[in-house]
């Protein structure tokens, strides 16, 4: 008896505790946060649709003038790309290697702090190349994300390949 009644006070604080952070923000204060965690979600599903339609030159103004991209395979670093242009050509470059580009985006966790912002996104790429081959890709971003005149931009994205299954195309 004595656990339920103290896992109940404990319940109790607990609740009470996040309910009066809660209130600490103001209805404007939580309607911001939503519009921006939702402005992020937008962002990093609309680079996804852009790699599926092959335009890296649209994803490049998703990102800060003088963005940073790390690519990290089984936990080495495998490419660093700086800047608009240069992610824009590696991208275009690496896109045109395949038929068909698919990513599927899942969990998204943000933490908003002012105008910068961080975030992890989990993503399932599957690329078929032009001879059938199914390439799949488990992976997990690492951003950072800045507001730019009124415009959420990634600032530096860190792409970790966890995971590959390449198999021929059609084969179970």
């Amino acid at each position: 008896m004595k656990k339920l009644v103290f896992s109940f006070f404990a319940l109790l604080i607990t609740f009470s505790l996040i309910a009066q952070t809660a209130k600490n923000k103001s209805i404007k204060e939580r309607i911001l946060e939503l519009e921006n965690k939702a402005a992020l979600k937008d962002l990093v599903d609309t680079f996804s649709i852009l790699a599926d339609q092959k335009d890296a030159q649209s994803q490049t103004f998703l990102f800060t003038e003088n963005a940073l991209v790390e690519t990290y395979s089984n936990g080495v670093l495998s490419t660093k790309l700086e800047g608009r242009k240069q992610i824009g050509e590696t991208f275009g470059n690496f896109l045109n290697l395949f038929k068909t580009v698919y990513h599927f985006n899942g969990q998204h966790s943000i933490v908003i702090n002012g105008n910068k912002a961080s975030g992890t996104l989990y993503c399932l790429t599957t690329l078929i190349s032009n001879d059938n081959v199914k390439t799949t890709f488990g992976i997990h971003y690492n951003d950072e994300y800045v507001l730019e005149k009124g415009k959420w931009l990634i600032a530096k994205r860190t792409s970790n390949f966890d995971w590959t299954d390449v198999s021929p195309l059609g084969v179970r």
